[in-house]
């Protein structure tokens, strides 16, 4: 179904030219509700991580009117000003308007404690505006972090070696309906320095842990009636999103290792073998269907 987006022509023009269809906000028919999506957008590519939300938000049933967040009080190194002026809102902008759903991304800041991170106190006010005002809130990777430790002061812990590539994963609910229609093994892209102990869920009675991997650990939480949705991998990810991430750590003299079952024989100068997409879609269907019953 169409989504309405802000008017970036060149996000505009690499949507189209997938198959995605975009109509003008005032072109929604008063007889159709569409639904109203803010994205919290964290990670320093702007562009790329617009396409890939809008692909897999796309992929649903739904008119989806789309709204662009950025922090006001941090301004990112790698996006203009100007380009942020242009097609993004800070929180003061839309603090009174309603939202059926939020999406907040990760961001490359979880060497950090969250409390050193610049933007930490207004990020605390947008997920305290969530809770009050958002029917459901999708968190991704360091977002989901920061959610569980905001919400319900769940710790992340430091990691020596990368969780880097692509796992397999467990349900452990599949009656869920965020993971309605899921198999009974699917694949999720991972790429962080940080995770969270299963103990530390111990007691919480609000909190449902979904889904996990014997490599990757704790991938999928909702709360309950799905006011929150906590996913520390990134299924939005692109075909070659990690190989990038690869090549720039290795450009920068980072030692890093080549990112786990994602190339062709785990050799990165073969092409990288995706195997996520059709859960990645799934999710984010399952994720809206959701939110019109909500």
């Amino acid at each position: 179904m169409p989504l309405s987006i802000p008017q970036n022509n060149s996000l505009c023009d690499i949507l189209t030219s997938e198959g995605i269809s975009l109509i003008d906000k005032s072109s929604f028919s008063k007889n159709i509700k569409s639904l109203k999506v803010l994205i919290l957008n964290l990670m320093p590519a702007k562009l790329e991580t617009e396409i890939q939300l809008l692909r897999v938000l796309g992929f649903s049933n739904n008119y989806i009117e789309v709204t662009f967040l950025t922090t006001k009080t941090y301004t990112s190194k790698n996006t203009s000003k100007e380009y942020l002026d242009m097609f993004y809102k800070t929180f003061d902008e839309i603090k009174d308007e309603p939202f059926d759903g939020m999406i907040i991304t990760g961001a490359p800041v979880e060497h950090l404690d969250f409390e050193d991170i610049i933007y930490w106190d207004e990020l605390k006010d947008i997920m305290d505006y969530s809770s009050k005002n958002i029917k459901s809130t999708f968190h991704i990777c360091w977002g989901a972090q920061a959610g569980l430790y905001h919400h319900y002061g769940i710790k992340k812990y430091n990691l020596h070696k990368k969780i880097f590539g692509v796992f397999s994963h467990k349900s452990n609910n599949p009656y869920s309906k965020l993971l309605n229609g899921f198999d009974d093994e699917f694949f999720a892209p991972h790429s962080r320095y940080s995770y969270m102990k299963k103990n530390d869920f111990e007691g919480l009675d609000d909190l449902e842990i979904l889904s996990e991997s014997d490599e990757a650990g704790i991938y999928i939480v909702k709360s309950k009636n799905f006011k929150n949705i906590f996913v520390t991998g990134h299924s939005e990810y692109d075909s070659y999103t990690l190989y990038n991430e690869y090549k720039r750590d290795i450009n920068k003299n980072i030692d890093t290792q080549i990112p786990k079952n994602y190339f062709l024989n785990d050799n990165p100068n073969n092409k990288p073998i995706v195997k996520w997409r059709g859960h990645s879609n799934l999710l984010f269907y399952n994720w809206i269907k959701i939110l019109t019953s909500l």
